[in-house]
């Protein structure tokens, strides 16, 4: 049989989990992310065979936000509220050198911090959707449609994602543009489906992301945990 694919597809799907069909399923998703959705909500979870799965798809996304968080320089920033007196106690307790705690710590939790803070979101969204919909999705259908949901914010969103990870005056507008996008692809997805009106539409994506915002605060706040734990014991 003659492979199709183009130069490349291969190592950049071994890479970020990206193959022709992730590529056509994100390129929808920004077309026609209601369509992309109806498929997968109706036509089972590779939308009749043309798109990615959501949940490797996102995986896929999530991979490439981890190689950008890396390139960035890790999940260090997320130190930077630590009080001195702590981390002075910190430091005591392991001996290690304030660069040396902080690169352990930091190693930590850049590994986990966008995994954990995915699990957080869906888990955080899925009841809502359920709630929202129409139709008697199921918990499956339900991850389903978090996940679709999540996608469809997730691939407008990388060209920002940058300039995201910090805690300057440019990370807090690039928070706020984020969350707009998110509420743009629950409108431009949901219509129909989560929502009827304009008004109730943008009210759910309000709600959404509300809920959202607590459940990065309380996966923040695990990150965190990893991470010392992380800089302590190894």
């Amino acid at each position: 049989m003659t492979d199709t694919k183009k130069p490349g597809e291969d190592l950049a799907e071994d890479i970020l989990g990206f193959g022709r069909q992730e590529v056509v399923t994100a390129r929808d998703l920004l077309v026609k992310p209601s369509q992309v959705l109806a498929a997968w909500m109706e036509q089972g979870a590779e939308g009749g065979g043309r798109y990615a799965r959501p949940l490797r798809l996102y995986l896929a996304l999530n991979a490439i936000l981890m190689l950008l968080l890396f390139l960035r320089g890790g999940a260090g920033f997320m130190l930077d509220g630590i009080p001195d007196d702590v981390m002075g106690k910190l430091l005591e307790r392991t001996g290690k050198s304030r660069d040396g705690f902080v690169a352990d710590a930091e190693g930590w939790m850049t590994l986990v911090m966008v995994p954990v803070l995915s699990i957080f979101y869906s888990v955080a969204v899925t009841p809502l959707l359920r709630w929202w919909d129409k139709a008697d999705l199921g918990w499956r259908r339900g991850f389903r449609a978090s996940f679709a949901w999540l996608n469809a914010w997730t691939v407008p969103m990388l060209p920002l994602a940058w300039w995201s990870y910090g805690n300057g005056t440019l990370q807090v507008w690039m928070g706020l543009a984020i969350t707009l996008l998110g509420m743009v692809a629950f409108l431009r997805m949901g219509r129909g489906r989560w929502y009827q009106s304009n008004a109730g539409g943008i009210g759910k994506a309000i709600v959404l992301m509300i809920v959202l915002g607590i459940a990065a605060q309380i996966g923040g706040l695990l990150v965190g945990a990893i991470g010392l734990l992380g800089g302590v014991y190894s």
